[in-house]
């Protein structure tokens, strides 16, 4: 259980960070001294279900509605909000948020039209989802927790293992998402700077870990990391885990692990099964292309998944679940996207290289190019101008831009828009 959680303790925490959301602090404490007596005499609730249980639910949802839209638009790249409605948005080409430009497939769409039908039912049938993610991952079904989104899974965690006197480590830049909710539950984080060559540093973490071992609640990782699309391989990850305290938590964000084709790689999910502290975080908003569905999900032991369900909305719609199902079981379509994207990447990769723009090497559905001397929150305005939308900032890589590969379209219409932003360079030699 997340340290203080309590009624009181929780709900304060949801300070605001802007007038925005001011008046959640209010709703806070108001809620935590009235409603929730309140709400309990009409409940009953007693335990074995307790007060704390009770109030982690309802503090899973209120941080749902003050945190994720925000931390959703910061992270995907959303670099300015659209006025002119639907007509304008889809007039951009979209390469800022590590979306899927090829849409869900067919067997998907059929799914979640299928499902249609149970509109008015509150999420049942659900198409037996958790029972497929474990059959599909071969774990069981106590392994699972799913989520709105693998960003819902990820906050999750944090909310369950952080709390004031708490610290989360992992890597600068990184997907933020689990720092800010550090912050909304009083933590702070530990971010260690990546490699010269832009990897994450294992040795590092395992020395910072061991350091402040009584400090850190989890040690996160993304891999392939956003947003430099670099992997961990198989082996840093067994060293990092034999390496730290046994019963340090180790959450694993594998969003994009379904483009990597280096061999090196591994899914941390067998730790799983051998009962070691690990939750790996899988997303169907990548490789299934249902971002706006909202559903992920986390394998971990199943002690851990027991704690992290109080604080879990349960919030997913049938026709995320029908859709989830229809594209775990669809391997052909699966493997047809992932071979358009990598090998755009990859031809993206090599033109850019080509004209004298070093990429980082990336094994992710997005890739980091070198602007030289340029700063990047010029070269992104320039590319709207263009109606293109490419990622954000990422300090302190600030000369350094994030583009999510789309359709062969939409990457020629990048590139020509590339090379009227920069100059042709001398070809680079190495990446980076």
């Amino acid at each position: 259980m997340r340290p203080g959680a309590s009624a009181v303790g929780y709900f304060s925490c949801w300070s605001p960070g802007a007038n925005s959301r001011a008046w959640w602090c209010t709703l806070g404490v108001e809620f935590s001294d009235f409603f929730v007596p309140f709400l309990e005499d009409i409940m009953n609730v007693r335990s074995p279900f307790s007060r704390r249980q009770f109030v982690g639910g309802v503090a899973a949802a209120v941080g749902a509605l003050s945190l994720r839209p925000e931390a959703d638009l910061l992270a995907q790249g959303q670099t300015a909000q659209f006025t002119g409605g639907d007509a304008e948005y889809d007039a951009f080409i979209k390469l800022a948020s590590n979306e899927n430009n090829y849409g869900p497939p067919p067997s998907v769409m059929k799914a979640m039209t299928d499902a249609f039908k149970y509109a008015n039912r509150y999420g049942y049938p659900d198409g037996n989802i958790v029972q497929v993610i474990a059959d599909h991952h071969g774990v069981k079904r106590d392994n699972v927790l799913l989520t709105a989104g693998s960003g819902e899974g990820l906050d999750v965690v944090a909310t369950t293992y952080l709390g004031p006197g708490k610290k989360v480590l992992g890597v600068s830049p990184s997907y933020a998402s689990v720092f800010q909710q550090a912050a909304n539950v009083k933590a702070d984080a530990i971010q260690i700077p990546l490699t010269k060559d832009y990897r994450q540093n294992i040795s590092a973490m395992i020395e910072t870990t061991n350091r402040h071992a009584r400090e850190i609640g989890f040690v996160y990782m993304c891999n392939p990391n956003n947003p430099t699309g670099a992997i961990v391989t198989a082996k840093e990850i067994k060293d990092l885990l034999d390496n730290i305290p046994k019963d340090m938590p180790v959450l694993i964000d594998e969003a994009y692990h379904h483009f990597v084709n280096d061999p090196a790689y591994g899914t941390a999910i067998p730790y799983v099964l051998e009962g070691r502290p690990v939750i790996v975080a899988r997303t169907f908003s990548k490789i299934a292309a249902l971002a706006a569905m909202r559903i992920g999900y986390s394998i971990a032991p199943a002690d851990m998944v027991r704690e992290m369900n109080v604080y879990a909305s349960n919030s997913v719609n049938v026709l995320a679940k029908w859709g989830a199902v229809a594209s775990l079981k669809d391997k052909a379509a699966e493997a047809d996207v992932k071979a358009k994207i990598v090998d755009m990447r990859d031809k993206t990769t090599k033109v850019l290289e080509s004209y004298g723009y070093p990429v980082i090497p990336s094994q992710a559905n997005f890739f980091m190019v070198s602007l030289g001397e340029r700063q990047v929150q010029g070269v992104i305005e320039e590319f709207r101008k263009m109606g293109i939308l490419v990622g954000r900032p990422f300090p302190p890589m600030l000369n350094h831009l994030r583009v999510s590969v789309g359709t062969a379209d939409d990457m020629e219409k990048f590139m020509a828009a590339f090379k009227k932003i920069f100059p042709q360079k001398t070809a680079t030699a190495t990446r980076g």
